[in-house]
């Protein structure tokens, strides 16, 4: 379980990751800053949709 709370934090890190690339792109590329904002955006959706489910699956197993 707790390698799976480290994974939990790897999407904040990508997302964070993604968004200073396209702060990067933004003046030279807008297609590529876009992409890389959809990306952040889903990285951040992974994590709250896997910690709510973590929790839940845990709420479950402890019943």
């Amino acid at each position: 379980m707790k390698i799976q709370k480290i994974f939990h934090y790897a999407y904040i890190i990508f997302a964070v990751l993604f968004i200073s690339d396209a702060i990067t792109k933004w003046s030279d590329n807008r297609n590529g800053a876009y992409m890389s904002l959809v990306f952040a955006a889903l990285a951040t959706f992974m994590f709250f949709f896997r910690k709510r489910f973590s929790k839940k699956f845990e709420d479950r197993n402890n019943k």
